[in-house]
């Protein structure tokens, strides 16, 4: 879409401003109806990664069929509502990152299907959705958030590869990852521009004339959505405003201890305690960031490789890591479901949110993918791979896609990348060292 295009779709958006704040509003037919009739090509198009370490219990991986008639094995099961929205892959793999040895040589170029390097210089390549938010983030005012419930590590692995590798899937440069943001109330204040005296400031006390002034000129269905956004925006402000106090609270602590609070445990970091809490408030904050228009792309790292994260919530005593030793375990498999139903929750809270005769998970590319296969044998020559949405009709969607007997040259996740980024107007000559769309996609 052209620049004159993009201004003109959202022209048929109203966009409430306030002091340093400005917040495209979801799709109000009274605010279309003052433009021409809406395309598919008038809603913009968004990109979402959702990844978690170490693998998944393969005995319940699979769906088949099709559609309304598609099966989903019991991992997948979170996705049922929305089946005939996605596309479960298989048999994908990263060429450069079998062999490499465990754990971070496996996750290393998850993004970019680069070589990786051992030791102290570190090389990936530009991951997708970076290069995407390279291509389509220039009207936002943030390219793209990268997001995390699992702090970063440092050093290196027994196998000489840096732990940036596994605390990492996007990068801005071919040596340089994203920064990783794991605190909620950072995430959201960046969205929105709270600093200073704006902390105290709830971000629909800024836009709130605005607000009142707009809902007297639209129609009552329009008035109630618009009522349902600021609810929900609200919602999410109360639970982050929360978690700003607890870091606050953890920073005078750590100060006190003369060290930073990400270095400590949760919850006296200032991060959740449960993880539940934590993915949720970051998927929400994923979901508005993109209705409202503030990035078209994000990625999230549920949990890391090497992930020391405990699930009592699931009656499971080992840490992630340790758990996925014992993949095929019910205790495992009850991780992995967790996982993919954060996946599951995001893109059910876009599909929720109208845009047109569609809603934005239509518009959107959501994929959720993990680094290994089998964590008991750190088998990565297979990946789970799911997509949501149908990017405003270009990807058909409801589908099981099984690429395994389809040949090495065929079933490379650098394929699957350029042929997403065909459809977001990044025509490739080549990824990650192949130059091959993949086929039936």
């Amino acid at each position: 879409m052209t620049g004159s295009s993009r201004r003109h779709a959202f022209s048929r958006r109203a966009v409430l401003r306030g002091s340093g704040c400005a917040m495209a509003l979801p799709w109000l037919e009274s605010v279309a109806a003052m433009a021409a009739e809406p395309t598919a090509a008038d809603f913009p198009k968004r990109f979402g990664v959702v990844f978690f370490g170490c693998g998944i219990n393969e005995d319940h991986w699979s769906a088949s069929g099709e559609g309304a008639n598609m099966t989903l094995s019991r991992t997948l099961q979170p996705l049922e509502p929305i089946k005939t929205k996605i596309n479960v892959v298989d048999g994908l793999y990263v060429p450069a990152l079998v062999g490499q040895g465990i754990h971070p040589g496996q996750t290393g170029s998850i993004l970019s299907g680069g070589p990786i390097a051992k030791g102290a210089l570190i090389q990936s390549g530009i991951s997708v959705d970076q290069m995407i938010a390279n291509t389509i983030g220039q009207d936002s005012p943030q390219q793209s958030v990268v997001l995390a419930c699992d702090q970063p590590m440092t050093g290196y692995h027994e196998t000489n590869f840096s732990l940036a590798y596994s605390s990492h899937i996007s990068w801005q440069t071919p040596d340089s990852p994203v920064p990783l943001e794991v605190y909620p109330s950072l995430a959201w204040d960046s969205l929105f521009d709270n600093r200073g005296s704006m902390l105290n400031l709830s971000v629909l006390d800024r836009v709130k004339h605005r607000a009142a002034d707009l809902s007297r000129k639209v129609s009552s269905g329009d008035r109630a959505k618009l009522d349902e956004f600021l609810t929900s925006v609200r919602d999410v402000e109360k639970r982050v405003e929360v978690m700003r106090n607890a870091k606050i609270g953890a920073d005078g602590a750590a100060q006190a201890k003369n060290m930073q609070a990400i270095m400590m445990d949760r919850p006296a970091s200032g991060l959740p305690e449960d993880l539940r809490e934590h993915t949720k408030l970051m998927c929400d904050i994923i979901a508005i960031a993109f209705q409202t228009n503030k990035t078209k792309v994000a990625s999230l790292i549920t949990t890391r490789d090497l992930s020391a994260m405990y699930y009592p919530f699931l009656n499971v005593s080992e840490g992630h890591h340790a758990a996925s030793h014992n993949n095929n375990s019910d205790g495992y498999e009850r991780i992995a479901q967790f996982h993919l139903a954060q996946f599951a929750y995001l893109a059910q809270k876009l599909d929720s949110m109208k845009e047109g005769e569609g809603t934005v998970l239509d518009h959107s590319c959501l994929m959720f993918l993990s680094n290994l296969w089998i964590g008991r044998t750190h088998n990565n020559s297979r990946l789970p791979v799911v997509l949501a949405g149908g990017l405003g009709g270009t990807l058909k969607t409801g589908r099981a896609l099984n690429y395994m007997q389809a040949g090495d040259e065929n079933r490379r996740m650098q394929s699957l990348y350029l042929s997403l980024m065909d459809r977001y107007d990044l025509k490739l000559d080549s990824f990650g060292g192949t130059s091959e769309r993949l086929a039936n996609l």
